[in-house]
């Protein structure tokens, strides 16, 4: 018999909760697993919805296992007390718990004679390969933060430019936050809701996660970096494009051709097997060749200096990662390609899409064009 597997939290924010049970509820609840089968234990409030709509093989009343343990003598049951009644009837000895599993609540177990051991995210690791339900809601996702962005690109487009070199539009600046604003509007409108969006001009960018503020300028780049949830089918996407009004300075222009052909190189490395961080460090080494270094200038670091891509699924950030560190890619995980290049004397260039590893290569699910100059 194998450990049993315990969770105890709100499947809202719990992604590891949600892919388990495909019960969404804001409130905490406790999920066991033990040989394949999963229950559910649900407060009153919840306890018929859970029935209908979860996807477990039994949902079980707290309320019920309350009375059950102040049947042995404990007037006033705790949380504890109820699982453990719950193990108990499940013969388990030892449990397998996530790593943000409450310090009090395994104390309390312990003292109750059960082994626990914490179990590295992702708790259920079959959730890094997608099925093809999962990269039907992950392309779902994506197509409404296309949309998104390809708003912010016209406002950016139909902008007029000041002799200061602000951008205006409707008689006022346009700003990050009137930017960031109508691709919210726009992807709630499609049922998803993004919270962070980056929109970041010139200097602001070199900061890969400055999500940017004040009027937008011409002949600057503009970093667009878009990753909403979809509020029913719950799956992320993400996607980042960089643009400039006007003319671009010859660094930036190159900056641009430079990451477009560091896509290139990752869509080509891509497949079963691969370890990531040889593709990471084949889209740094063509960086270096071009003459974009990578290391601290000025005090503060320029170049390439974050990673490759990384999972996307019920959190935007999942395993596995394409970076510096080694990282086995695996046909059906879903990751962006986003290499990147930032200096102070030119601004942030960053390009992502989202691809679905095969067996001999990868599947470009983002359909956005890449253009530099609008």
């Amino acid at each position: 018999m194998g450990a049993a597997r315990l969770i105890i939290a709100d499947s809202e924010k719990n992604a590891s909760l949600y892919y388990a049970t495909r019960f969404l509820a804001p409130d905490p609840f406790i999920f066991v697993q033990m040989d394949g089968w999963r229950t559910l234990v649900m407060s009153d409030l919840e306890l018929d919805r859970a029935k209908a709509q979860s996807h477990v093989d039994e949902v079980l009343s707290y309320t019920t296992l309350s009375q059950q343990v102040k049947q042995r003598g404990i007037p006033e049951p705790t949380l504890m007390d109820v699982v453990d009644e719950l193990l108990k009837k499940r013969a388990a000895q030892a449990i397998d718990v996530p790593t943000d599993f409450s310090v009090a609540y395994a104390d309390a177990l312990r003292k109750r004679g059960y082994t626990l051991e914490a179990r590295p995210e992702p708790f259920f690791p079959e959730r890094m390969v997608k099925t093809v339900e999962e990269i039907e809601f992950i392309t779902q996702t994506l197509r409404a933060t296309e949309t998104a962005l390809a708003c912010a690109v016209e406002l950016i487009r139909n902008a007029k430019v000041k002799p200061d070199g602000v951008l205006w539009i409707g008689g006022k600046p346009l700003t990050a936050e009137l930017v960031r604003k109508a691709m919210h509007l726009t992807m709630m409108e499609r049922d998803c809701v993004a919270q962070h969006t980056i929109v970041a001009c010139g200097i602001q960018a070199v900061d890969p996660h400055n999500e940017g503020s004040g009027s937008l300028r011409a002949n600057e780049p503009i970093v667009m970096d878009v990753f909403p949830q979809h509020a029913t089918n719950r799956y992320f996407a993400d996607l980042t494009r960089t643009v400039v009004k006007g003319k671009a300075s010859e660094k930036v222009a190159r900056m641009f051709k430079a990451v477009k052909e560091g896509q290139e190189i990752a869509f080509r490395m891509i497949r079963d097997g691969i370890d990531g961080s040889t593709i990471h460090k084949a889209i740094l080494d063509s960086f270096e060749r071009q003459g974009f270094k990578t290391g601290e200038q000025g005090g503060r670091m320029q170049g390439f200096f974050h990673g490759t891509g990384h999972g996307v699924g019920l959190e935007i950030h999942e395993p596995p990662r394409i970076s510096p560190k080694p990282d086995t890619l695996k046909a059906g995980m879903v990751v962006t390609v986003e290499p990147g290049l930032y200096y102070t004397d030119a601004g942030g260039m960053r390009i992502e899409d989202m691809v679905v590893v095969t067996n001999d290569g990868c599947r470009v699910l983002t359909e956005a064009p890449k253009v530099l100059e609008v």
